[in-house]
């Protein structure tokens, strides 16, 4: 069967090695540095270290910005692929954060005009970040086992609200002030040591469902409701994100890896195309598990029960 190529925009945090490792191209955006030179959102840690980066971001979060590929950076990357028949599946930030997926659409569109036999498909995503990033490598799975790219794109339309976010945003204000974080006013400014806990929402926005008193709680709380939501642990990739919270993904990772035994568990960066808009709060997991409930009902439930045996 012939391949084709799977094109994820940067906010999917796959670095290098998940690119080479699962055959993932990733098109950069763009990243407003606080000296305002613009350089593009590529994947791989250059100016700053990860430590480096989240500290300057701490002490001036508004001096960062990013934006997304533009139409014509799209159109240049599609031709690439597609001018020698070669097949594109692309796939993008939620359309309810950003508008990279409508560029991507406008691009298909101009292509087309172009090369009118091109077979290109676009799939909103609707995560970002690593929970986006865990979506591509599953699509890269699906083309590993020969699947078509109408299979792989029906997968993930069918399936991409059961990509679930289990961790804690413990500064709100970054992921707040961007628009990535739903019901947040409540939660901001409550005391130090409170760890709010967020999971994707329907539209792949980030909701607050809790809060525990403490990390130690925090961690007992999540591993029991990632016990209730996710399914066939054993055969999972799971993904444990931070941003500048590596010693919590570490101990995090190896309570995951003792209680569920996933087939592969990866400690990930959140590169600055995210993490800018995210802050240095995040420490999560990402796993393919039971589907998300429209209002959230059903894991609010699970984590107050959660919250209350651990609490």
């Amino acid at each position: 069967m012939k391949q084709f190529v799977i094109l994820a925009d940067a906010t999917c945090d796959l670095g290098e090695d998940f690119q080479e490792k699962y055959d993932i191209r990733v098109i950069p955006g763009h990243i407003t540095l606080p000296d305002k030179t613009e350089v593009p959102s590529i994947l791989k840690w250059e100016k700053y270290s990860r430590e480096q980066f989240y500290a300057e971001l701490k002490k001036n979060p508004t001096a960062y910005s990013t934006a997304p590929a533009n139409v014509q950076e799209f159109v240049n990357a599609f031709e690439q692929i597609v001018a020698d028949g070669t097949e594109l599946l692309v796939m993008t930030i939620s359309s309810g954060i950003s508008g990279t997926y409508n560029f991507a659409c406008q691009a298909k569109k101009l292509v087309l005009e172009k090369y009118p036999d091109a077979k290109i498909t676009c799939i909103d995503s609707l995560r970002f970040g690593p929970g986006f990033g865990l979506m591509a490598v599953y699509a890269s799975l699906l083309r590993h086992e020969g699947k078509s790219m109408d299979e792989v794109a029906a997968y993930l339309e069918a399936n991409k609200n059961r990509f679930h976010q289990a961790g804690w945003l413990d500064d709100l204000s970054f992921v707040a002030k961007q628009g990535r974080l739903t019901h947040a006013k409540a939660f901001l400014g409550t005391l130090a040591g409170v760890k709010p806990i967020g999971e994707f929402d329907y539209n792949g926005m980030t909701t607050v469902i809790g809060k525990a008193k403490g990390a130690k709680a925090a961690y007992a709380a999540l591993l029991e409701y990632i016990d209730k939501t996710i399914e066939d642990p054993a055969q999972q990739i799971i993904f444990v994100a931070h941003t500048s919270r590596y010693p919590q993904a570490v101990e995090f990772q190896r309570m995951i890896q003792e209680r569920f035994h996933p087939r592969e568990i990866y400690i990930k960066d959140v590169f600055p195309s995210c993490g800018i808009n995210i802050g240095p709060g995040l420490m999560a997991a990402y796993y393919v598990g039971k589907p998300i409930s429209q209002d959230l009902k059903e894991e609010r439930t699970i984590l107050d029960k959660a919250l209350n045996a651990n609490g």
